[in-house]
């Protein structure tokens, strides 16, 4: 499978996922905040299923 996630838009995936699972963790926003595990998930594979139906490509042509 064609990988549709760029390195600007990993980056800033593992960022907000990150950021999400520590603000979790110390209990400053709720069990919600662990859904930051999809943007780091997406981020590692590199592949959006969001993107797929609207062709949206963020890494470089190949």
């Amino acid at each position: 499978m064609d990988k549709n996630i760029g390195d600007i838009d990993r980056i800033l995936r593992l960022g907000v996922g990150i950021v999400l699972i520590i603000l979790t963790l110390a209990g400053t926003i709720g069990v919600w905040g662990w859904i930051g595990v999809l943007p780091i998930a997406t981020a590692l594979v590199r592949r959006c299923p969001a993107y797929l139906p609207f062709g949206i490509k963020t890494c470089k042509p190949e």
